[in-house]
This record gives structure tokens, sequence and C-alpha cells, in this order.
């Protein structure tokens, strides 16, 4: 019996963060939450990896080498064909994201304070992207 190997891979994580500190704690944290992570410091090295390589989540510091260099991020990863799902991650638990973002309390991750409900709610948003991909495709079938 052939397996899919697939199956048995890792959800990749693409998290950007120009604040070394902060990159490295979530990194570490995502990475002992079972998840691959890739991590980029820039917009500009973020949309290079997300040209290169599929992710299922991509988590962006809102404010980095500009104040709308998160904006940019995830507005180039809604553009992908692979349609990842897309959070701000922030310090600041009353941060107001931009109008265009999803207003959802579930699409802003306040940096490490709650691990356990981090990781939940990044295991929540691949497993909701994952059910929008099943939808679209059972469409296309």
């Amino acid at each position: 019996m052939k397996t899919d190997s697939r199956l048995f891979e890792l959800a990749r994580v693409l998290l950007v963060d120009d604040d070394p500190t902060a990159r490295l704690t979530l990194q570490t944290v995502l990475e002992a939450g079972g998840y691959h992570v890739d991590a980029a410091a820039s917009a500009a090295e973020a949309v290079g990896k997300l040209d290169e390589q599929e992710y299922e989540l991509v988590l962006s510091d809102l404010q980095m080498e500009s104040p709308e260099a998160g904006l940019k991020v995830l507005a180039h990863a809604r553009n992908m064909d692979y349609k990842p799902a897309t959070a701000i991650v922030t310090t600041y638990q009353n941060a107001n994201p931009a109008p265009r973002l999803p207003s959802q309390e579930s699409r802003m991750l306040i940096k490490p304070e709650d691990l356990p409900g981090l990781l939940g709610k990044v295991a929540f948003l691949i497993s909701e992207r994952a059910a929008r991909r099943v939808e679209r495709e059972l469409r296309h079938a």
C-alpha cells in the first residue's frame, strides 16, 4: 500500500517580523507546536519567499520598514493562487487593524503572552484555509 507523503508534511508558516527577538521567539514557539516555519525580516524578503514556496499561513507584523510593509505582505499573500491564510502579529492588545484587513479577532495574534491560545489560533486559521480549499475543489470538480 502506497501512502501519500504529503499526509505527513508539517504545515508551512511564513513568519514576517523585523524584530529579531520577536521573530525568533515566535518561530521557536511555532516549530515547537509542530509547524515548519520560514522567517523573513522584511516585506521584500517575505514577497520573495511567497513567490518561491507555498504556505498554509502567513503571519506578518504590521509595521516594519514602513507603516504599510505588513499590509503589502498580506496583500501579496492573498493574491497568490494557492490562497494562504493570513493574520497580523502585533505586540499591542488594543491595536486597531487597518480598515482593509479582516476585523475578526481571529485574524490578529498578540505576540506570545498566551502560547496555547496563539497555537490554537494558528491551528484554526490553517484548518479554515483547508476547508475553503476543499470547497473550491468541490465546486470545480
